[in-house]
């Protein structure tokens, strides 16, 4: 079941099942994709960047990016298409992030697991201490 939400791109009101534009935007962004579907198909076109998609077609790139992002359009039908990675802007063809971002969060997700285990230890050894349990001798002689 859908929930209310507005169109991303003419923020009229619209249930929201799968997409996040309303039905009449997805029409107009259909009719741009194939705008460009057409451009590209063109031998020449094949080696087309993002930017000269823009002059040719009069499409938006925002739009562009987001059908490369969906994988409506493949970089490995069409070599030269790259969007930004996520992160720091750098042109990739696959995933949200580049490779140097991806070994970068894989580091510092490393290195956080090492933290966590060095405290998971340290938590350890102080519940280790307070299970210690010392007898008192209770028979002391009162006489």
């Amino acid at each position: 079941m859908g929930e209310l939400d507005n169109c991303k791109s003419c923020n009229a009101l619209f249930v929201r099942t799968t997409n996040d534009v309303c039905s009449d935007c997805l029409k107009k962004e259909e009719k741009q994709f194939q705008i460009v579907y057409a451009f590209m198909r063109k031998r020449v076109n094949r080696q087309a960047t993002v930017q000269q998609i823009v002059e040719g077609t009069g499409v938006e790139e925002a739009l562009i990016l987001k059908f490369v992002k969906e994988r409506r359009l493949r970089a490995s039908q069409f070599p030269n298409l790259a969007y930004p990675c996520e992160k720091c802007g750098k042109t990739i063809q696959d995933g949200k992030l580049c490779a140097d971002c991806s070994q970068e969060l894989a580091n510092d997700l490393a290195y956080q697991e090492k933290i966590d285990q060095i405290q998971l230890r340290n938590e350890e050894s102080e519940r280790e201490k307070v299970r210690t349990y010392y007898a008192i001798d209770r028979t002391d002689k009162k006489n």
